[in-house]
């Protein structure tokens, strides 16, 4: 998917080094909020969401002048903001949001300590869901249903195939569209 004209503005800009600090404020404008959810879906607390925005922007500042054009900008960002999320769980040896033998305890306890999160039983009950999920579930589920990516946008980030993104997110579906139904009838 290549960049749109508004975006290959901003990259011309970007790699101008007379514009590249103010395209760069410009840059902020428009994705840090995003890119900080994105990673904070991964690292789990404000604190470390912020550290890793951080380093993705600094990443992205300095890479800019090697940014092909071959994906879109927010694309290319976004893998940054996914490798740097990845990179900083591994070097603080802290246990990924998606834990792969079901313990997702660490997920919810953070989620619903912060401050930040005002979610009502609803979100709640879904995010306990999502919890159980796999990795690949989780991380599929996330980028297509929070982060509002499309599979073509997934797939450059994962670097994985677009049918399997989609087996894996459908299925993520089923198994929470499963689950809400037989809390509902539970509770009913």
């Amino acid at each position: 998917m290549k960049p749109e004209k508004g975006e290959t503005d901003l990259i011309k800009k970007l790699k101008n080094p007379k514009q590249k600090n103010k395209a760069f404020e410009d840059l902020l404008d428009a994705y840090q909020e995003r890119l900080y959810w994105h990673i904070r879906k991964i690292v789990l607390t404000h604190d470390n969401a912020n550290d890793v925005l951080q380093n993705t922007f600094v990443r992205v500042y300095n890479g800019i002048g090697n940014f092909k054009g071959n994906s879109t900008l927010h694309t290319w960002m976004f893998r940054i903001a996914f490798n740097e999320s990845i990179r900083f769980l591994e070097k603080n040896k802290i246990k990924p949001a998606f834990n792969q033998n079901g313990d997702n305890n660490d997920y919810l306890n953070n989620l619903t300590q912060d401050a930040y999160f005002d979610g009502e039983e609803v979100q709640l009950k879904l995010h306990a869901i999502i919890s159980r999920l796999s990795e690949k579930q989780q991380r599929v589920f996330q980028m297509k249903y929070f982060d509002d990516l499309s599979f073509h946008e997934i797939s450059e980030i994962l670097d994985v195939s677009e049918n399997t993104l989609k087996s894996s997110y459908y299925s993520a579906v089923k198994t929470i569209e499963k689950e809400i139904v037989c809390d509902t009838i539970q509770t009913n």
